[in-house]
């Protein structure tokens, strides 16, 4: 194989394209294309590109939505930066049917797609020559892992169908022939078509308005100009209003969720303000989101400029709408600096769930942060316990005999964000909050890892110090199992009246009524999780009655009642779990009530079932997915 000559290399070291720059025709894009890092922390095993020798630096698509076929179809232009002498590129691809690939000048590309990897896809191999721009035409598979096609009944407005995307971990390449690997930064602008009266969005800047196109279709164009992870490129296409929410920030949602949607995120403007004094300006222009149809998988997801959220934040009250700080916070934490393998999965998470305590104790208060910590705090005791405090599932740093895909959410989120609140706690918020946006600057738009993240940490906030060192115990947080002995443990004391009822209740059943109405959700969520294991039918019936839990529109609450009364074999609880997971998507609550009911033996596996041959058509294939597993079923 020829030699190819070498890119030069920064200390990090990575691809040292940031000296270069490429201009997409049309675009008024000039944009410093972003290292990829060659660190061995920073490889991605998901991916089968090979950025050292080509790698994509943008991407745009030319797509229509085809709802009867549940497919999308058209052309995605690649523009790629690469080694002397390089001829080929190899992209990520997962099921997409290619039709063909060519150069600016029309002439056909030859290309090859590789054997399929579960899992991971296939690669696809262009034989790209001295190009450096191709266009690939394709279309997705019906079964796309990235894409769920709803039909009208399966939307709140029942009249129109409704899909939408979600690319991460590895999902995009399911629908955009790309590198997919977050460590590969690109821009991407889009032009999306789309049947009437149905409006597109993405996680881009909308271009103008739609454009009329005959047949009963609109155009829809977008751009992001900011180098991203490929997984943040993101759709979403239904009968869908708007409502205005502050000057750079607003809500798309069906007509029956508008409104209440509206009313839950009034706090929106007051987060991005409060995270933009913590840790430096938001760098996105707008703020948007859009509250998805009940199957969405996640809570959120933190797609640039369009947080995607599921309607389970709805409670009436805006207790829940930590979610929406959650992704906010990822403006910075995630989508401004992103990781470079999944396995730093806490680098994104982690810091994003400590960014979003603080911007929810800047505009609820300390109380309600100090809760909200404890709940997180008793995750990752949870985790530990279940998976033991030695298990190399509980590092940061997803070691290589694990799948950080698939990978416990209280470590990764939890324990990551303890991480941070203790080094918070040993140096101080004047020292740590000026480092944490200072790590941000110095690494916006580019990839990172955790050892970038301590080297950065030593060089700026330890400068030395040995002592300092010793108190951190940086490695041991990100590579060890379990907690270390520095631990910022939270103050039991911000559930002390919680405590005290649980107790009581635990003694003789005692229900104090008007202590839970005046508690906040958090509190109702601590006592819940605090039921005793074993509950007579009787019992629940009184707890039901008396705290109107299976008529709450709180859906964490919801959960955790029907988790209490379905491992009780409650029957009457049965029909409320029927109900629940017939109307949510959201695998937080899915997939637990499930394994629930299956953990009930000749009881709960047959209701499992029943219920499961309902709702698995409505839910998404990463929530189908961890059913089927639980069940022994699919296709």
């Amino acid at each position: 194989m020829r030699r190819l000559a070498p890119f030069a290399l920064t200390l990090a070291p990575a691809l040292a394209l940031g000296a270069c720059s490429t201009t997409g025709a049309g675009t008024g894009r000039d944009t410093a294309v972003p290292p990829v890092l060659l660190t061995p922390e920073a490889q991605d095993e998901f991916s089968f590109a090979q950025p050292a020798v080509a790698r994509v630096t943008h991407v745009d698509l030319d797509l229509a939505l085809d709802f009867r076929a549940r497919s999308v179809g058209g052309t995605a232009t690649l523009d790629i930066a690469a080694a002397d002498g390089a001829q080929e590129i190899v992209l990520d691809s997962n099921g997409l049917q290619i039709s063909a690939i060519t150069a600016p000048d029309g002439s056909a590309l030859g290309w090859t797609a590789g054997d399929t990897v579960a899992g991971k896809g296939a690669p696809l191999t262009v034989r790209m020559g001295d190009a450096r721009r191709i266009t690939i035409t394709y279309r997705s598979a019906p079964e796309a892992d990235a894409l769920q096609w709803l039909a009208p009944e399966q939307t709140a407005g029942g009249q129109q169908p409704f899909m939408f995307s979600q690319g991460q971990a590895i999902n995009n390449r399911s629908w955009i022939p790309t590198q997919d690997s977050p460590g590969i930064r690109q821009t991407w602008t889009a032009r999306i078509t789309a049947p009437e009266p149905l409006t597109v969005v993405m996680s881009g800047i909308a271009q103008g308005q739609p454009e009329a196109i005959g047949d009963g279709r609109r155009a829809f164009r977008f751009a992001m100009e900011k180098p991203v992870a490929p997984y943040l490129i993101a759709v979403a296409a239904g009968d869908i209003g708007f409502a205005t929410l502050g000057p750079r920030s607003g809500v798309w949602a069906e007509a029956a969720t508008l409104e209440r949607a509206a009313a839950e995120l009034v706090d929106t403007e007051a987060m991005i303000d409060a995270a933009e004094r913590l840790y430096g300006p938001y760098r996105w222009g707008r703020y948007d989101m859009i509250v998805l149809p009940p199957s969405f998988p996640y809570g959120g997801m933190e797609n640039p400029v369009m947080t995607f959220l599921t309607p389970t934040f709805i409670a009436g009250d805006r207790s829940l709408t930590g979610l929406v700080a959650h992704e906010l916070a990822h403006s910075w934490s995630g989508n401004l600096v992103t990781y470079a393998s999944w396995r730093d999965g806490w680098l994104n998470e982690g810091v994003t769930s400590y960014i979003e305590n603080r911007v929810v104790e800047e505009v609820f208060g300390p109380e309600r942060a100090a809760q909200e910590r404890m709940l997180s705090f008793a995750e990752v005791t949870g985790a530990l316990e279940e998976l033991g405090a030695d298990a190399p599932g509980t590092t940061l740093r997803t070691p290589p005999v694990l799948d950080p895909i698939d990978y416990s959410s209280a470590i990764i989120y939890d324990k990551g964000a303890l991480f941070l609140h203790t080094l918070e706690r040993i140096v101080g918020r004047e020292r740590f909050d000026p480092f944490l946006r200072s790590w941000f600057d110095a690494h916006a738009f580019q990839p990172a890892t955790s050892a970038m993240f301590l080297d950065y940490l030593r060089r700026e906030l330890v400068r030395g110090d040995t002592a300092l060192e010793q108190r951190l115990m940086l490695d041991q947080w990100v590579y060890a199992p379990g907690l270390p002995a520095n631990v910022a443990r939270p103050d039991p004391q911000v559930f002390a009246g919680v405590e005290t009822a649980a107790h009581a209740y635990a003694a003789d059943r005692t229900i104090d009524a008007a202590a839970w109405r005046g508690w906040s959700t958090a509190e109702r969520m601590r006592f819940l999780g605090s039921l005793p294991e074993k509950v007579s039918a009787a019992e629940l019936a009184r707890l039901d009655e008396a705290l109107g839990l299976s008529s709450t529109g709180n859906a964490e609450l919801r959960f955790l009642w029907l988790q209490a009364a379905l491992r009780n074999r409650y029957d009457p609880a049965v029909p409320q779990a029927e109900a629940f997971l017939g109307t949510v998507g959201r695998n937080k609550f899915v997939a637990p009530l499930f394994a629930t009911l299956v953990e009930q033996g000749e009881w709960g596996r047959p209701i499992a079932k029943r219920i499961y041959a309902r709702t698995r058509p409505t839910y998404h294939s990463f929530t189908r997915g961890r059913v089927d597993r639980l069940l022994g079923v699919g296709g």
